[in-house]
């Protein structure tokens, strides 16, 4: 679980990168100023997710249930989460109705923030 997480972490880091340089190069010609600040919503908080799971993977040892699903909720969640707004942002420019996809943005977000809180248990029970 520990690779895993460092992989994932190190894959949405890159992928934050490539996203935010797209967003603020093609995509600022061809997306409305909302739908652009709602793609960088999502680039940002998968870089966020990037740093959090390189972090864990470093410090968890990935022993116990609770530390692997700090790590599975962060992952799935900003999948959900910074996914859904990309292709909600681009849905006109794709020419798709996407709102359906709507719900799953708070669920991804939900994950992240469960997520968080199994670390700040983690180190409430551990004294770190």
């Amino acid at each position: 679980m520990k690779t895993i997480t460092l992989v994932f972490g190190a894959v949405y880091g890159m992928i934050s990168v490539i996203l935010g340089a797209f967003g603020a190069h093609a995509l600022k010609k061809i997306l409305a100023v909302e739908r652009l600040e709602s793609f960088e919503t999502g680039v940002r908080y998968q870089m966020y997710a990037a740093f959090f799971l390189l972090i864990i993977g470093y410090i968890l040892k990935f022993e116990t249930s609770a530390e692997k699903w700090t790590s599975i909720l962060m992952i799935a969640g900003t999948l959900l989460f910074s996914v859904s707004i990309y292709f909600l942002s681009m849905q006109d420019y794709l020419g798709m109705n996407l709102k359906f996809l709507g719900p799953i943005t708070p669920l991804g977000g939900l994950m992240m923030i469960l997520s968080w809180g199994m670390l700040i248990l983690y180190f409430a029970k551990n004294k770190i």
